[in-house]
């Protein structure tokens, strides 16, 4: 029996999938084995625990299935690396602090998501985040970290 490939889209828990709402009611009708695609997608989430993770699962056949997982929004990412539950309504007041090599692994992990080339690039990206939510960056606010970034002073973390 051929399928048309069907395109599921859904936030799933990081690490935490299951095959209760919303992936088992709508793989269950396709035929895959859906104990199966959860196991996949909690492998492939296991570092992003307890942040909302999108994910796409396209099906093919009852055999035949990919899983994309995309990554949590860049605030998110700050916000667990600050050990925050909100950013600041007001971006002048600091609420937390990131330390570079925080930064950086933010970065990393949104390379695939982020308009820069470079990881000095993607790193003033995911300041800029971290400025608009008063989350300063080694003690800096956004404007004079990113000018830190521009000057060479972080370049041995940036290489």
């Amino acid at each position: 029996m051929n399928f048309l490939a069907n395109f599921i889209e859904v936030l799933v828990p990081g690490g935490k999938a299951s095959a209760g709402p919303p992936l088992g009611p709508a793989l269950g009708p396709l035929g895959v084995n859906v104990a199966e695609v959860v196991k996949k997608i909690n492998e492939a989430t296991a570092d992003l625990n307890g942040m909302q993770v999108p994910v796409k699962v396209t099906v093919k056949s009852r055999t035949e299935y990919h899983v994309d997982v995309g990554t949590p929004p860049t605030s998110a990412l700050v916000l667990k690396e600050a050990g925050l539950e909100k950013g600041s309504a007001n971006a002048l007041q600091a609420v937390g602090n990131l330390t570079m090599d925080q930064v950086i692994k933010v970065a990393g992990i949104k390379k695939n998501n982020l308009l820069s080339v470079s990881l000095k690039g993607a790193a003033k990206e995911v300041i800029g985040t971290c400025g608009t939510m008063g989350i300063t960056v080694e003690g800096m606010p956004r404007k004079e970290a990113q000018a830190a970034v521009d000057e060479g002073r972080f370049d041995d973390l940036l290489a």
